[in-house]
């Protein structure tokens, strides 16, 4: 991954002079190769995370959840890394704030549960 990445770079500064739109897709299309690459390793760790929960009697719920938000994260990052790349760094901005809006969302169920745990464990 190493490799093809810094091929990609060394092609892309060589083309960005004549064509610039060629280097942006050129980097664009290699992260995303990269990403879909990493997507299959991927499967695998999640495989361990749910033994863990299940081994652990976690709600499937709360794994799946935090699942979701660690995926939002590393998708509005790579968004905002390509989009920064096309030089758009206000846009990049927007994904990036549109993904800690959504992380949030989806965070409120384990923080009521948090929240509610605690006030339980205190004495009345």
């Amino acid at each position: 991954m190493v490799g093809l990445g810094l091929l990609a770079a060394v092609l892309a500064l060589i083309v960005k002079e004549q064509k610039p739109v060629f280097a942006f897709l050129l980097a664009a299309f290699t992260g995303i190769v990269i990403f879909l690459f990493l997507l299959g390793k991927m499967a695998s760790v999640l495989e361990v995370l749910e033994d863990l929960a299940i081994h652990a009697k976690v709600d499937p719920v709360f794994l799946k959840t935090v699942l979701k938000i660690i995926g939002i994260a590393y998708i509005a990052e790579f968004g905002a890394q390509i989009v920064r790349d096309a030089g758009q760094d206000a846009i990049a901005g927007k994904i990036e704030l549109a993904g800690k809006i959504l992380i949030m969302v989806m965070a409120i169920p384990i923080i009521k549960v948090v929240v509610e745990t605690v006030i339980n464990l205190m004495p009345a």
